[in-house]
């Protein structure tokens, strides 16, 4: 198992290196002066899309605006924000908060363009219904002849979609918050049980299809990101005095990595930290990846421009909001320091130390939503790239193996899990920024028209 979690370890290594860093921020920062800053002048009319206004039932597609972006959050308001940045600061230091942020700014304009491109691009599958995603917008966008690079993303798209970082956190959290506490040993069998408590929850979900975990989404993320904001909050006011103090370190540590104890990548500490932003803050937006497109390509609309935009607010919650609130919590009470817990654990020591005696309990709750919400879109990502690589009547059969993977996400290291998923997630962005960056053309002489329309309405 060492030698497989080290194997693992250097393949992550590998694929996050300076080539994937140009493509997803140098490809993000392009798209946003590309598109000089386009999107962002409509904040508030994709505000308005998203609320509803411009729905029609009538559309192509299987779920509301609301629906898609509930459903593609539920997969990235997960672990990412709780446990990936309890990561990223415990070996990066503050200053990995950052790099973090400008990931969500720069994803904000990838996945304006890559959410355009799945409705732009539609395709049918095998059985005639309507589909959106990489793997159709490269089929559909750029030809038939490119459609290795789809396979390449589907193929990928099969493990990277796999619950078990998710499944390895809440079980972690479930063990360190509610179990040892109480007197009840950590082992094997604890870990399994959990897991297959959990395979039942989201068997009972997936097996129902997209409505019905779009549906589930639409009801319990946004509820989840309240609560958890107000948990935080009651934390940020506790350590009111800190507060200043820690959000001029983030900028100040941003370039100076002083706190930096990793293994220095780019031949330098100050390129290791960025890194460690980037990859973090993919790993909990994923801009750039390929997933997101997918839910959204489901949306109900004829018009891929206002995809695109609701599509947007999605890393600026998830990374922006989200993971601030966690960052924040972790730096103010000091933990990052004063403890040698890491991931979720961390975290969970924030929480208990500045609301004792049920501080962790609230957080085990949000992250037990989080994580359970999250199981359930990343399992549409999954049969979504199988249908697509042998036909959606064999759908059905990663669902299953999809269920078996969480028994093993539920017993297996943080690490391994950590770097097996960053793996096949690097491997998702190439052929996702790679057709977006040829597509940008195609996507912004619609922006043009659209809102053009606007104006003159």
């Amino acid at each position: 198992m060492e030698r497989l979690n080290h194997w693992i370890a250097e393949a992550a290594s590998f694929v996050w290196g300076l080539p994937l860093l140009i493509l997803l921020i140098g490809g993000g920062l392009y798209l946003l002066v590309y598109s000089r800053f386009l999107p962002f002048k409509y904040f508030g009319h994709a505000i308005k899309v998203l609320r509803g206004k411009y729905d029609n039932p009538d559309d192509p597609g299987e779920i509301n605006h609301f629906q898609a972006l509930m459903t593609a959050l539920s997969s990235t308001v997960g672990m990412g924000n709780i446990a990936g940045v309890a990561v990223a600061i415990a070996v990066g230091g503050p200053g990995a908060v950052f790099w973090m942020w400008v990931s969500a700014i720069v994803g904000m304009s990838t996945k304006f363009f890559t959410c355009t491109l799945a409705i732009l691009y539609r395709g049918k599958d095998d059985s005639g219904a309507i589909q959106g995603g990489p793997m159709y917008f490269i089929t559909e966008g750029l030809g038939k002849a490119w459609k290795p690079l789809a396979a390449f993303f589907s193929i990928a798209g099969l493990v990277g979609a796999l619950p078990v970082f998710n499944v390895n956190q809440l079980t972690q959290a479930i063990n360190d918050i509610l179990l040892v506490p109480n007197g009840i040993a950590k082992d094997f069998s604890t870990d399994l049980t959990i897991g297959i408590v959990l395979a039942i929850i989201t068997g009972i979900v997936i097996l129902g299809g997209l409505n019905r975990i779009s549906k589930t989404a639409a009801k319990i993320v946004p509820g989840m990101v309240v609560l958890y904001f107000l948990a935080v909050l009651v934390i940020l006011f506790i350590n009111a005095s800190e507060v200043p103090r820690y959000f001029q370190l983030i900028f100040t540590d941003a370039f100076a990595a002083n706190n930096y104890t990793g293994d220095p990548m780019l031949g330098g500490i100050l390129g290791a930290l960025i890194i460690l932003g980037i990859r973090r803050g993919a790993f909990s937006n994923e801009a750039g990846i390929g997933t997101a497109p997918m839910a959204h390509g489901a949306a109900k609309t004829e018009e891929p421009i206002r995809e695109g935009l609701v599509a947007m607010l999605g890393p600026f919650i998830d990374t922006i909001i989200v993971c601030t609130l966690t960052a924040l919590s972790i730096l103010v009470t000091g933990v990052w320091q004063s403890s040698d817990a890491n991931g979720v654990s961390l975290t969970a020591k924030a929480f208990s130390d500045a609301m004792p005696g049920f501080g962790s309990y609230v957080l085990l709750l949000c992250i037990a939503v989080f994580s359970i919400s999250s199981l359930f879109s990343y399992s549409y990502y999954g049969t979504k790239c199988l249908s697509f690589l042998v036909g959606t009547r064999y759908k059905h059969i990663y669902n299953y193996f999809y269920i078996g993977s969480i028994l093993i996400g539920a017993t297996t290291s943080l690490s391994l899990m950590i770097n097996l998923i960053d793996t096949f997630f690097a491997l998702m962005a190439i052929p996702t920024m790679l057709a977006t960056l040829i597509l940008a053309p195609k996507v912004m002489a619609k922006a043009r028209v659209y809102f053009k329309g606007i104006k003159n309405l």
